[in-house]
């Protein structure tokens, strides 16, 4: 079965998702391969909660799915509901979703006007994408640790103006207990934000801590 679009695959797949029991495995390039929210929200309201029916939920992106600080948050909340993420460092040969390796959702290539899915319970098919992506599962690296790999380099001194930062001191009590000119930490601070991709020191200071940089 082909459905077009989001709203249609709901309306004819959504079923088969109530049905999942066992494992729920996704394969997706970034966020937004599989629907947009509102229907990506009612597909996930048709799933068992994690854990209660012994449903183990493995999802496999790509590094785009880390482009923003808003992904990297919903991924880490998803790790947090007990969830397994894992990042792929090569192309996905598939963006799909199977369940309990009977039902399997593949989307077609991205592009002009709605989005095209197969829906199909052929063994073959399910068991040939399956192992493919059991194969880029176990080849990938565990979002905690990818972003912990992926996260840059400080040195002492800049582990200390974060410290600083975290202390929330005035920049003249920061420069004088590090003993800087005010100058000099000022430019290290901007220095540190543009390192972490932080548009404010706010911001620098939770980056800092989601890539364990204060310790």
């Amino acid at each position: 079965m082909t459905v077009r679009g989001d709203a249609e695959l709901v309306a004819r797949a959504g079923h088969l998702f109530t049905g999942a029991q066992h494992e729920f495995v996704c394969a997706a390039r970034d966020l937004d391969t599989w629907s947009r929210p509102d229907a990506r929200q009612s597909v996930a309201r048709r799933l068992p909660r994690h854990g209660a029916s012994g449903l183990a939920v493995k999802k496999l992106f790509t590094p785009v799915a880390l482009a923003d600080e808003a992904s990297r948050a919903h991924l880490r909340e998803v790790v947090a509901n007990g969830v397994e993420v894992r990042i792929s460092s090569t192309p996905l040969p598939h963006e799909t979703i199977v369940i309990d390796r009977r039902v399997m959702i593949l989307a077609e290539r991205d592009g002009p006007g709605p989005r095209e899915y197969t829906v199909t319970t052929s063994p073959t098919l399910v068991n040939g994408v399956y192992s493919l992506f059991a194969a880029a599962w176990d080849a990938a690296t565990e979002l905690t640790a990818y972003l912990r790999g992926d996260a840059p380099h400080l040195d002492d001194d800049s582990r200390a103006v974060l410290r600083a930062l975290g202390a929330g001191y005035t920049d003249e009590t920061a420069a004088r207990h590090l003993g800087l000119s005010l100058r000099t930490y000022r430019r290290r601070v901007a220095e540190l934000m543009d390192t972490l991709e932080a548009d404010s020191r706010f911001q620098a200071g939770l980056r800092a801590g989601e890539l364990g940089l204060t310790g």
